[in-house]
């Protein structure tokens, strides 16, 4: 029985896409599409207390039981957001009742992909997963099929292929210094036998392969400069999709690269990985925040916000040490809630306006102000402001880094600053203003919205004893 939460994850979401595929109903099609998303995020809960025992396969530990978690939650509310956005499409033409079919399984395998990649032992089923789920997405990215989404998806495929097809050759390299210790097979795959084995690898192999492993995973990731695919994906596809991305794809995709950080760590004549992540991350963030300043596109605008945030992460986790480790978990869980919550509200604020065009959208404070408040307060979220739970791993990062490096705490402190001056120059056009464009009425709940970031506020006064053990736990195995 310990093992049957574990089965429902995974099984779930892969019954649910030929089941949905087949559904022409789409009201039907929303309502079993967030059941099943619920299914996978009530037996996920389970994991938290009852873990079954790894297997050469699947695992479940201390590093990935909450994310998985984290990673279901996200896409059950995703999925109630998601039913009110595509009646929207429907009833302007955008999407036709054949391709919201084909999106709601398509939703369903992102998320059971995302899940798998999760919980895989197996470094190529965790390839594998991460590619279905890149797969995946790419196929939601061009659902518009106009010229502007199919030139993204296109993008975000080859730019993909490329970064997946490193991570495949860092992954071969990976067993195949294994294997000299392991033995050829399954226990030459399995994470939790590499970590304990690692200190007998070729530290010159185990260089090499995280080299690629990181190249490859940080384009999933969307670091500079390799996050050209992502301001496309994220502009031309449906919102909820972009929600997906920022708040959980990139979450995989660093955790993949932690995973192999774990296993370089553990050999003492491995290079230290820290250094590259940190220079990866540092640049991504400068450069991100500037590129704030220039978008004119509310979706590409947050899109830019992502970089920058996953390049806080890599930054983080590249500093190591308790501290910065533990700043890095809160940031990827309070950078998913945020921005996945700032991507419902921009979804609804695209819809009513007509438009992504920042230029066109102002005085959403007078034409819809429970749809502005719920943005403002995401966007003062993600810019890092008190009491929000982004300000403090930003806080911890910051202090962490002005302790031990103080010099690389300068430009990092640079990017956030010129971070939230981007952001609070672009909301005070569209909150505030002189009302532009129509004035519809919202079609949806806002309980989505909402409910994260009571979630994020809450994390930002109090940490619940169990999640911070749980947070000082995982920082401690990462090194």
């Amino acid at each position: 029985m310990e093992g049957l939460p574990l089965l429902v994850v995974l099984a779930v979401p892969a019954l649910a896409v030929p089941a949905l595929s087949l559904v022409r109903d789409w009201h039907l099609g929303a309502r079993l599409n967030s059941l099943a998303s619920l299914a996978t995020f009530l037996a996920a809960l389970f994991l938290l207390v009852a873990r079954p025992a790894p297997g050469d396969f699947l695992f479940v530990d201390d590093f990935n039981v909450y994310l998985i978690a984290l990673n279901t939650f996200v896409g059950f509310t995703t999925s109630l957001y998601s039913a009110s956005y595509i009646g929207h499409e429907l009833d302007t033409g955008h999407l036709t009742p054949a391709y919201v079919r084909f999106y709601h399984a398509i939703y369903q395998a992102m998320m059971g992909a995302m899940n798998l990649a999760l919980l895989a032992n197996n470094i190529g089923l965790l390839w594998v997963a991460v590619e279905v789920a890149t797969l995946s997405t790419v196929v939601m990215v061009g659902i518009y099929r106009t010229p502007q989404a199919l030139e993204a998806a296109w993008k975000y495929f080859i730019l993909g292929s490329v970064g997946i097809a490193l991570a495949f050759f860092g992954t071969i390299l990976v067993y195949f210094t294994a294997q000299e210790s392991l033995g050829e097979g399954l226990a030459a795959m399995a994470l939790s036998h590499l970590i304990a084995a690692a200190d007998r690898f070729d530290p010159a192999l185990l260089n090499l392969a995280f080299v690629f492993l990181l190249v490859g995973y940080g384009t999933k990731v969307g670091l500079v400069p390799l996050h050209a695919w992502l301001p496309d994906a994220h502009a031309e596809g449906p919102t909820p999709i972009s929600a997906v991305l920022s708040g959980l794809l990139l979450n995989v995709a660093i955790y993949a690269v932690l995973r192999f950080k774990m296993v370089i760590a553990a050999n003492a004549e491995a290079l230290a990985p820290g250094p590259l992540m940190v220079t990866m991350g540092l640049i991504s963030v400068v450069f991100a925040a500037f590129m704030l300043y220039r978008r004119g596109d509310i979706k590409r605008l947050f899109a830019y916000s992502s970089i920058e945030h996953m390049g806080i992460v890599t930054f983080a986790f590249g500093m190591g040490g308790p501290v910065a480790n533990f700043a890095g978990l809160l940031h990827m869980t309070m950078h998913s809630l945020t921005k996945s919550a700032i991507f419902f509200a921009v979804g609804h604020v695209a819809q009513v306006k007509g438009t992504q065009r920042l230029a066109d959208i102002k005085g959403l404070g007078s034409t819809h102000p429970v749809l502005a408040w719920g943005l403002a307060v995401a966007v003062v979220a993600i810019a890092g402001f008190p009491p929000m739970g982004v300000f403090t791993s930003e806080f911890l990062v910051v202090s962490s880094t002005f302790a031990r490096e103080p010099l690389l705490a300068l430009p990092l402190v640079l990017g956030l600053m010129v971070a939230i001056g981007a952001l609070v120059l672009r909301l005070q056009g569209v909150v505030f203003g002189e009302p532009h464009g129509p004035v519809t009425a919202v079609r949806g709940s806002h309980l989505p919205l909402f409910l994260h970031l009571a979630l994020v506020l809450t994390a930002g006064l109090w940490l619940p004893g169990p999640l911070v053990r749980w947070f000082e736990h995982v920082a401690g195995l990462l090194g």
